[in-house]
């Protein structure tokens, strides 16, 4: 199983503003251009959300993610909106019981689930959308419990007109 991140962040490394707000991502909206989200979006079975990204995501319509497993990680149930799973726990055992059910490749999403799956050596690779943009302040992607010394293999790199800078990285393998 493969466990993928596909993620926006400004220049100087945040991926909201401290307000969870992602308003800064419509500077490089461009007709017809998603920056190969849907492709991705389309190689994956599942999606592991942090509590925050499934609070933005509910304010979509529609739902972001139909015909996907969505599961919440929060220490808070409530009531499933859109067929949405709950889990409190190790990152770790829920990536194995994911594996044993079948799942391929799972997108990892919101910096906290991020972060989590960092350190646990769950990430299989990082795709790194960076927007020419300085916030100054705000969420983080990475923060100083990740593993330090970790190595990544450019896979590839893209620049578009908007100013988009995409970074493709596979990160040392797990065994997962």
């Amino acid at each position: 199983m493969d466990c993928s991140v596909f993620i926006a962040t400004s220049l100087d490394g945040f991926i909201a503003r401290a307000d969870g707000s992602v308003d800064w991502l419509s500077l490089v909206e461009s007709p017809g251009e998603d920056y190969g989200y849907q492709r991705f979006f389309d190689s994956i079975d599942t999606l592991l959300i942090g509590r925050r990204t499934y609070d933005l995501a509910l304010g979509f319509d529609p739902w972001p993610y139909h015909g996907k497993r969505c599961i919440v990680l929060s220490h808070q149930q409530t009531p499933a909106r859109h067929g949405e799973e709950f889990f409190a726990g190790e990152v770790s055992e829920l990536a194995a019981r994911l594996a044993s059910t079948g799942a391929k490749r799972v997108y990892v999403d919101g910096g906290a689930v991020i972060r989590q799956f960092l350190r646990a050596g769950l990430i299989s690779d990082l795709t790194l959308s960076v927007i020419p943009l300085l916030l100054g302040g705000g969420i983080t992607l990475f923060d100083s419990e990740n593993p330090g010394d970790l190595k990544l293999e450019l896979l590839s790199s893209r620049s578009f007109p908007s100013g988009l800078v995409q970074l493709h990285y596979r990160l040392p393998s797990t065994g997962t």
